[in-house]
């Protein structure tokens, strides 16, 4: 797997709808990028959730913007009057990431498009397996774009990158927080999604998509190198996956609950 490089040209607008203060800017490949910044707040781990969780939405036939890396160029943004978003432009000098902007795309509301029970189950398998606390009625996360749905904003998942310690058993977690997702109510066949989701997954496409993380962005945790940490990802996802009945449990009785 490779993921293109794009030069960012021109900073168009902030998109404050977002606490780490994503933008919308042009490539000098003349598409338009949404850009989560290295320099926000939760650093390149936004990231590498956005990374991760993208591309094994992707990988599972979800509708995905293309994910690419953005480069800024140390001279970037020193015309920029807004002195917060200079301070964020200058602090992620580097690589950083972007997702294809889909002009014209509205936010997926639930009770007007409708959604099969296989694709609601499929979004909620995802998120429980990526620990995605992001995909609320408050805030779907979500898009309706050339007649699809399409998934946007994993940066808060696999939150335990944040804490970085007992990695083996968090990989057991069995989510409780997917009582809160959105299409919940819809995903009758999760069974059906979690044997789909194993046959795809298989260790060679999870190592794959960790293999995309730069090592640039893997410089926060004390005494590892950017292998090791790989392998720590590597190791969450496949256990996390082998063990997938726990949160695949956890969903089938929050929606219980609901009904």
């Amino acid at each position: 797997m490779e993921l293109r490089t794009i030069n960012v040209i021109r900073y168009i607008t902030p998109l404050r709808e977002g606490g780490s203060l994503p933008a919308l800017a042009e490539g000098d490949d003349d598409f338009k990028y949404v850009v989560k910044f290295r320099g926000a707040g939760h650093g390149t781990r936004a990231l590498i959730a956005e990374l991760i969780g993208g591309e094994i939405a992707r990988a599972l036939q979800l509708r995905v913007p293309e994910i690419v890396f953005l480069h800024l160029d140390e001279a970037f943004g020193r015309t920029e009057g807004d002195e917060e978003i200079q301070d964020l432009l200058q602090a992620s000098q580097g690589l950083n990431l972007g997702l294809h902007y889909l002009s014209g795309a509205l936010t997926f509301e639930p009770s007007v498009y409708p959604i099969s029970e296989e694709l609601a189950s499929r979004i909620v398998w995802l998120d429980a397996y990526l620990t995605n606390p992001d995909r609320t009625v408050k805030n779907t996360n979500m898009l309706l774009w050339n007649k699809g749905l399409w998934l946007i904003d994993h940066g808060a998942c696999l939150y335990f990158h944040f804490t970085w310690n007992d990695t083996e058993q968090k990989a057991l977690n069995p989510f409780p927080l997917i009582k809160e997702h959105v299409l919940l109510p819809k995903a009758g066949q999760l069974p059906e999604a979690d044997r789909y989701s194993k046959s795809v997954l298989t260790e060679e496409k999870i190592r794959e998509i960790v293999e995309l993380i730069p090592d640039d962005w893997l410089n926060w945790a004390d005494n590892q190198t950017p292998e090791e940490m790989k392998d720590i990802y590597f190791n969450f996802l496949t256990e996390r996956l082998a063990y997938s009945e726990l949160f695949v449990k956890e969903a089938l009785n929050a929606k219980e609950i609901l009904i």
